[in-house]
């Protein structure tokens, strides 16, 4: 009787290794996730522990990100008190019956040259047959804080 020889993990192709294509930071950011995903599911967090966490993440941001983060607590907590605040990704967050609406990840996050204030599909920005799900921040003045809340209105309503 023939005995073929069994394939090896020598044999499998080097495309097959375990993260490849993707960056540090996008790794470190899926490992942060995987973090606060095991955290959920081992707890019930109430609304208070998740806005403390939220909180404290962006109080670890550094200058411009930090006061831009603070800016758009304030502002979803004023225009969409029915959005609670969670980590996500690493980054401040807000959601409807568990689902992520919107989100802030810091220029620092992964060391891009502006902020971005992102939208989810649960956020009701529909406007045709397209429409913007992201917006990048430099900058943080009257004007752009009025377009946010309209925004933010908008999204969950």
């Amino acid at each position: 009787m023939l005995r073929m020889a069994q394939p090896t993990k020598k044999d499998a192709p080097k495309s097959a290794k375990r993260g490849a294509g993707f960056t540090d930071e996008e790794r470190a950011a899926m490992q942060a996730r995987a973090r606060e995903l095991k955290a959920e599911a081992r707890a019930n967090k109430s609304k208070v522990d998740a806005e403390s966490a939220v909180l404290a993440k962006i109080a670890e941001m550094p200058e411009p990100d930090r006061s831009m983060a603070e800016r758009l607590h304030a502002i979803v907590k004023a225009n969409a008190p029915g959005l609670t605040p969670k980590l996500w990704y690493g980054m401040p967050a807000y959601a409807r019956d568990g689902k992520v609406v919107c989100f802030f990840q810091g220029a620092h996050k992964f060391n891009t040259r502006y902020a971005t204030l992102g939208f989810t599909d649960a956020a009701h920005l529909d406007d045709g047959a397209m429409w913007p799900t992201a917006f990048a921040l430099k900058a943080w003045t009257a004007d752009e804080e009025a377009r946010i809340a309209a925004l933010v209105k908008r999204a969950v309503g």
